[in-house]
């Protein structure tokens, strides 16, 4: 899924605005400015549009992370991944939302999207692992449905 449409959804869903997003990006450790952020969220046929690379969406992630949680200061920092699949969106937005499977579960299907519990423990395996699968962009896309629902309500 394009980064940009993850940074738009989850936008909207928090009520976030760009000087948030900004905040939330050196929450991580990373560096945005308040224009990139505005190019970002704009449709990709308006003028002005960026794409959103890996490397701001990695930094947000795990801004959102702490934002929601907090930052935990008993344990070092994480690395940032730099490299953003579906699964990894995925997998932080479970964490920044302490989302269980189940509640996951409850999520896909609200919006119509029936997957079994083996299917999704498979979405948060390693990469490599015998039943590691790929998040599709229609799983991701119908879990930000969901999740934006249950959010806004």
């Amino acid at each position: 899924m394009i980064n940009n449409d993850v940074l738009r959804s989850v936008r909207y869903m928090l009520d976030l605005n760009e000087a948030k997003i900004v905040d939330m990006v050196k929450l991580s450790g990373g560096e945005v400015q308040k224009p990139d952020v505005i190019a970002f969220l704009k449709k990709d046929e308006e003028e002005g549009y960026l794409n959103c690379p890996d490397g701001f969406m990695a930094h947000f992630l795990d801004g959102l992370i702490v934002y929601r949680r907090g930052k935990d200061e008993s344990r070092p920092a994480q690395p940032v991944e730099l490299s953003v699949s579906n699964n990894t969106i995925l997998k932080k937005l479970r964490v920044a939302f302490e989302l269980k499977e189940d509640d996951i579960l409850a999520i896909l299907e609200s919006t119509g999207f029936k997957v079994s519990k083996p299917e999704l423990s498979a979405l948060f395996r390693k990469p490599g692992h015998a039943n590691y699968r790929n998040c599709g962009d229609q799983l991701l896309r119908y879990f930000l449905k969901g999740l934006t629902q249950r959010i806004r309500r």
